[in-house]
């Protein structure tokens, strides 16, 4: 009954409980009340409704939030049909727009012809339209990192690309850039969804359970210029203690080092599957130098442009077809076929997470069935290469 008088603010009491089996135990339990209830502290700002570990939570919220100390950011760019707009031939995206650019307006036929499912707000025939007055479809090709260490080209086209997220991914076509990939938490059972990237990102990229986003580290301008990606607020907080100079890519190999760090990892946990990651301003000149110079080895190698991605540690000693067939592992070697493999690969550097994925299982697993080239064997073990080397910096940064 309402009385017109306010009541003092009271939280429910939330009890919880879990129980693991087939449906029949799990009825057993609940009609025989062999559950344990337990009482949930709740915190206020997220009511995570189970039992977590929230130690350490006003030191982690004390940090910097990436999503606020990049001024600009977004997801990554959504297709809604990857086989149509994206591949890992230039020109074979070419010729499929060319083609298409030159086929008869009729709906029906370019869906069939071009094995595109239709969607709901989306008219193939409106991406036809926009090309017809397009001499040159040549700018259209763009490069697109698709997932970890799997470049590949998007025709990157307003009415063809599902959402194109121009504002952000505008600033990778108008110069060199480089952009922190992460998410607003994760599904993963420990925190993984960290990566780099200096093109244009498909929206699963960092993060397979929910979505990618962006932060480049500069902004152009429409004179060409460029400035860092900062909140002017948030980077002078960033920096307070620093006395010495600094370049903007020293803040982003900061934040990848901490990002990379086992220790952070596993005592954020929580609060980095629910939200936009934090990280700690740096206490002084000498430890944000460090984290920077780990965070800037990572970087090169997540990027393929360190120079020790070329030091290969594993072999290919077979000759064959060197088609993927049935992927398998025994002894540090992956087998592809049942007469090659790749020799010397560390189990370390096959089950390897990012965002998700096990890139040295996925990359392989995505060319079921194709030939590789000498270009595709060369970049599995520059892959193979990184993932030892990155296991071994992290371990670095914690030490």
């Amino acid at each position: 009954m309402k009385t017109g008088k306010k009541k003092d603010k009271q939280l429910a009491k939330i009890f919880h409980s879990e129980v693991y089996g087939k449906r029949k135990h799990k009825f057993s339990q609940l009609e025989g009340g062999g559950l344990d209830w337990r009482e949930l502290t709740l915190d206020e700002r997220m009511y995570y409704f189970v039992n977590i570990d929230i130690t350490g939570k006003d030191e982690y919220e004390n940090g910097i939030k990436v999503s606020e100390l990049f001024e600009l950011n977004g997801v990554g760019l959504t297709t809604a049909h990857d086989d149509f707009v994206i591949s890992e031939s230039r020109k074979k995206l070419l010729d499929r727009f060319m083609r298409f650019k030159n086929a008869e307006p009729k709906a029906d036929e370019l869906y069939r012809e071009f094995s595109v499912k239709r969607k709901t707000g989306w008219d193939i025939l409106a991406g036809w339209r926009n090309l017809q007055s397009e001499s040159d479809l040549v700018k259209f090709v763009q490069p697109i990192t698709y997932r970890p260490f799997d470049s590949k080209f998007v025709f990157y086209e307003d009415k063809l690309v599902w959402r194109t997220v121009r504002r952000v991914m505008g600033h990778f076509l108008k110069g060199e850039n480089v952009a922190l990939v992460s998410a607003r938490g994760t599904k993963n059972p420990l925190p993984d969804h960290f990566f780099v990237s200096a093109s244009m990102t498909e929206t699963k990229l960092g993060e397979s359970s929910t979505q990618s986003y962006v932060f480049p580290l500069y902004v152009y301008q429409e004179d060409g210029s460029r400035a860092p990606n900062f909140n002017h607020g948030e980077i002078k907080r960033f920096t307070q203690k620093l006395r010495k100079p600094y370049e903007p890519e020293d803040v982003l190999d900061y934040i990848y080092a901490v990002l990379h760090s086992p220790s952070y990892r596993e005592k954020y946990k929580e609060f980095l599957k629910t939200d936009f990651p934090r990280v700690p301003a740096p206490a002084n000149d000498a430890q944000f130098h460090r984290l920077a110079a780990f965070g800037k080895e990572l970087r090169g190698l997540h990027l393929l442009t360190s120079s020790k991605v070329n030091d290969f540690v594993t072999t290919y000693p077979k000759d064959g077809s060197s088609i993927v067939e049935a992927v398998s592992y025994k002894d540090e070697k992956v087998w592809i076929n049942k007469e090659q493999y790749f020799g010397g690969v560390p189990e370390v550097a096959r089950t390897f997470h990012i965002g998700g994925y096990q890139p040295a299982q996925k990359w392989l697993k995505d060319r079921k069935g194709r030939t590789l080239s000498n270009t595709d064997i060369e970049h599995y073990q520059k892959i193979i290469v990184t993932l030892t080397e990155t296991d071994r910096v992290m371990k670095e940064i914690d030490g």
